[in-house]
């Protein structure tokens, strides 16, 4: 009879919890990244920071051609894809250690409110790819001033 291992319980659990969300809703990605061995993880990392005006992203994406890097917006969700290039020169059998993962990538971020898709900024600089996604107007907040009788 085998030992009652909980790690092994929690990663079957994971597998079932991915199972029962694949596909659940049209907007919202659900893939898992192409990292080998961490399916939990997504690629590109990302940071999002908000104030009144807005959104940034800032997706950690070293070692990815820009030029293969492709942005989108719908229905307040932005989308992330590209390719990251394999080494190359080197046959697969010949690695002894392969941590620095390699293939086409998705990731989508939703954002909770109203965007005005026309004004979103995107530049890449040393690894990171900057979003910026300005917020629609009516999703601003407004200053109502009060009548001070």
């Amino acid at each position: 009879m085998a030992a009652w291992d909980p790690l092994r319980e929690l990663e079957r659990l994971r597998r079932e919890m991915d199972r029962i969300f694949e596909g659940v809703s049209p907007a919202r990605t659900w893939s898992l990244g192409f990292l080998p061995g961490t399916a939990a993880r997504q690629y590109p990392r990302v940071n999002i920071a908000e104030d009144a005006d807005g959104y940034v992203v800032e997706a950690l994406a070293p070692g990815v051609d820009p030029t293969t890097l492709d942005l989108s917006v719908k229905d307040n969700v932005l989308t992330i894809s590209g390719e990251k290039k394999a080494p190359e020169g080197v046959r697969a059998e010949a690695f002894h250690r392969s941590e620095r993962s390699a293939g086409r990538f998705v990731r989508a971020v939703e954002l909770p409110d109203d965007l005005n898709a026309e004004q979103v900024k995107a530049a890449y600089t040393d690894g990171i790819l900057r979003v910026n996604l300005p917020k629609a107007e009516q999703a601003k907040p407004r200053r109502i001033e009060i009548d001070l009788r």
